[in-house]
């Protein structure tokens, strides 16, 4: 019998406020081992072919799209996809919360109807418009909907400051003091209006946006080693036990080469 053709992964990175994932084709021709880790996932197989294993032991189980709680042991696999989209929400924001509510640490599985129009769009997004923004947008609309809650982002100019000096300084160690010296706040006023702005305590945030700062760079070419010092951790063990934690892989598992990682390393040749 002949054996079916092995794609290897070739993807994307996406990611917005509490918000981050996976875009691409191929799949190595290996599922991942069973795992659990902090984020709430969302994976979605098109137009068909994914497959969730739920629990250690459990039956492989197909299905058009998945949630999966945070902490929730699962496998998946998604050989079988001519595309796929797996999303990461973050359980502290108002979105991750919404879901936990709706999960109750239960894993879920969506039927097509729910995903379709979203897969087709995302399809295109990605494939024919090559456009990090229309994926994102497309992304972020099917988050909103399953989770029936609006997007947030930060508008007292207090925050946006804050936010601004993280960004700035996101591979230094920063100190609630220091970011609250900026918000011109008091430590325990500035942390309180931070959760209310975000969604997410200021050390959450600040993993959060180290992390999301390294597969920027790896999507515009960077090594791997370079990225994680970039972003602040010790060397790429560090950063990858942390990504493991929060994602369930690390960095090293999924190479970006798709067309918005293509644009990117292009742009950066250009500018530089």
């Amino acid at each position: 019998m002949e054996k079916p053709t092995v794609r290897r992964y070739r993807g994307d990175f996406v990611a917005w406020a509490g918000v981050c994932g996976f875009i691409g084709e191929g799949g190595d021709g290996a599922s991942i081992s069973p795992h659990s880790h902090y984020a709430i996932q969302l994976a979605i197989g098109a137009p068909s072919g994914l497959r969730v294993q739920l629990g250690r032991n459990g039956n492989w189980q197909s299905c058009a799209a998945a949630l999966v709680p945070s902490r929730a042991t699962h496998t998946i696999d998604v050989n079988g996809c001519n595309m796929s989209v797996v999303l990461f929400i973050e359980p502290e924001t108002p979105t991750g919360r919404a879901l936990a509510a709706r999960l109750q640490g239960r894993p879920e599985l969506l039927d097509a109807a729910t995903v379709e129009i979203a897969a087709k769009n995302l399809d295109r997004a990605w494939r024919v418009e090559k456009s990090y923004d229309a994926v994102k947008a497309v992304c972020m609309q099917l988050v909103q909907e399953i989770s029936r809650t609006e997007p947030r982002e930060p508008s007292d100019p207090r925050v946006l400051a804050a936010v601004e000096y993280l960004r700035q300084r996101v591979g230094e160690a920063v100190t609630l003091s220091e970011v609250a010296k900026v918000a011109n706040l008091s430590p325990g006023r500035f942390r309180h209006l931070f959760v209310e702005e975000t969604g997410m305590p200021l050390k959450t945030y600040i993993l959060w946006r180290r992390l999301l700062h390294v597969w920027t760079l790896l999507m515009r070419g960077e090594t791997l080693s370079a990225a994680a010092h970039a972003a602040g951790f010790a060397d790429s063990a560090h950063l990858s036990r942390t990504s493991r934690n929060m994602f369930g892989l690390a960095p090293s598992t999924l190479q970006m080469t798709g067309p918005l990682s293509a644009q990117a390393r292009g742009l950066e040749h250009h500018l530089g």
